[in-house]
């Protein structure tokens, strides 16, 4: 997952300006060999490649504008104190919505005299507070002061690139809504306006259109065997009728080419019970192969919870689900069953099978609910979030954490998992005190610091962290 940074190296002229030419040069070897790309003045633009003056901070603000379609973040770079105005005046200048990560490097204690001292330690803080005073966000390294050679910065540099892909993926983000909220389910109601000012938009299907256009679809099109044939190697089928793998096929292959022609990033689907009834299979293995392939997909037509899937598919790079907090499991106050239906990509599970919808079935009958992928969810990191749109105060506010899933045994049926979250007795009363809904977006990564990052401080949602 690559990325391209803006990169501001500050210098200022009473301290060793060399430290800003050898920075510069260890800053771009520090992205370069992450994978990511550099967009960084030249010696020949300016002293070493640096900013120090105003006529060098519009240099390089002008070279980012130039760039502004491919820039996902900017870092500033401290080798030595910097000039702290024209670090604010080149941002300032830029007028990019990305994130800003500000790194200091340290001094070396054996090299503390006038020739080599960098006072970057210093530095950061007159760097911050400009900011602060010009209004521009930004983001801090772990360690006060760290080389860009180092591990820690690595990490951090990991954590920044997360940072600016949620807030790039978030902010340009296109749903498509298929089929109407069900009755039975208030608690995903959303604002669509609200969602359409924090620049996420909202494309809506009936389901009878899918349903038609399903139904213009044979069974021998070229369309219907392509997707039949990726159902088969995405998981076993053993004992599902023929019938119910070609409306499954049909059905995936019209809401492809929907969210194609729409140019859609995700999807939140309507199913219980519409689909059962009306249809005859459950979206379950579609919804869980566009998961899978990082095209996030919800169901019961949770647009908002939707959104937390893909706020943790950009930060962390992997499929996400959406999870119902289910039940406790015995008497632990710090675990408890995330599950569902369920349609959970097959990066989940260990082991996973296509079968029927064991709970819509006694409604429905079991003919009428094929389609589900069943297994229980392996052991490993868990990040979860939510959010939702806030009608009284016009806003989007959510909640993100941590902790994992485990192999504690669980005997039911669905996907299912059991979760370890440190304090969760605490994140309970929270959601039911604040009234969230009952779905949560979960991924095996550790992406909540750069979700919340990303939320908060870019996005200016209300986004509370669970630690």
């Amino acid at each position: 997952m690559s990325n391209t940074f803006g990169v501001i190296v500050g210098n200022r002229g009473f301290f060793p300006d060399h430290l800003a030419r050898s920075g510069r040069e260890e800053m771009i070897r520090a992205i370069e060999a992450a994978g990511h790309k550099a967009i960084v003045l030249g010696p020949g633009d300016s002293k070493h490649g640096a900013v120090e003056t105003r006529e060098e901070a519009l240099k390089c603000g002008n070279l980012f504008r130039a760039h502004s379609g491919e820039l996902d973040g900017i870092i500033v770079t401290l080798p030595n104190f910097g000039d702290e105005r024209a670090i604010a005046e080149t941002l300032r200048h830029a007028d990019l919505p990305v994130p800003v990560l500000i790194q200091a490097t340290p001094d070396a204690a054996a090299r503390m005299t006038i020739a080599d001292r960098r006072d970057s330690f210093c530095g950061k803080m007159s760097a911050c507070n400009n900011l602060k005073q010009y209004g521009i966000p930004y983001s801090l390294t772990t360690l006060h002061t760290e080389a860009p050679d180092s591990p820690q910065f690595q990490c951090d540099l990991d954590w920044f690139a997360a940072v600016c892909r949620t807030v790039k993926g978030l902010r340009r983000m296109r749903v498509g809504a298929i089929g109407a909220r069900p009755s039975a389910f208030n608690t995903v109601r959303y604002s669509e306006k609200i969602l359409e000012r924090n620049g996420i938009t909202v494309e809506p299907i009936d389901l009878s259109e899918i349903f038609g256009r399903v139904e213009r679809l044979g069974d021998d099109d070229p369309r219907t065997k392509t997707k039949l044939d990726e159902i088969r190697a995405y998981v076993t089928t053993d004992g599902i009728p023929q019938a119910s793998l070609l409306k499954m096929a049909k059905m995936g292959a019209v809401i492809d080419g929907w969210m194609k022609d729409h140019a859609l990033d995700v999807s939140a689907i309507q199913c219980w019970t519409s689909m059962e009834e009306y249809f005859g299979v459950v979206p379950c293995t579609i919804m869980s192969m566009m998961s899978n392939g990082l095209m996030s997909s919800g169901c019961e037509v949770d647009v908002a919870g939707v959104i937390g899937m893909h706020a943790m598919r950009l930060a962390s790079g992997t499929p996400s689900a959406l999870l119902d907090w289910n039940n406790n499991y015995g008497d632990d106050p710090d675990k408890a069953v995330c599950f569902h239906c369920s349609n959970l990509p097959k990066h989940f599970f260990n082991e996973v099978k296509m079968d029927f919808q064991e709970i819509i079935a006694g409604a429905v009958g079991k003919e009428n609910t094929f389609g589900t992928c069943v297994g229980r969810v392996k052991a490993g990191p868990m990040s979860f979030a939510r959010f939702s749109t806030d009608d009284d105060n016009g806003c989007i506010r959510g909640y993100v954490g941590q902790g994992e899933f485990t192999s504690d045994p669980l005997l039911t049926f669905g996907g299912a998992g059991v979760v370890h979250i440190p304090n969760l007795q605490s994140l309970l009363r929270m959601i039911c005190e604040e009234g969230f809904e009952h779905h949560v977006a979960g991924s095996f990564s550790t992406c909540a610091g750069a979700v919340h990052e990303a939320t908060t401080k870019y996005l200016g949602w209300d986004v509370y962290r669970h630690n």
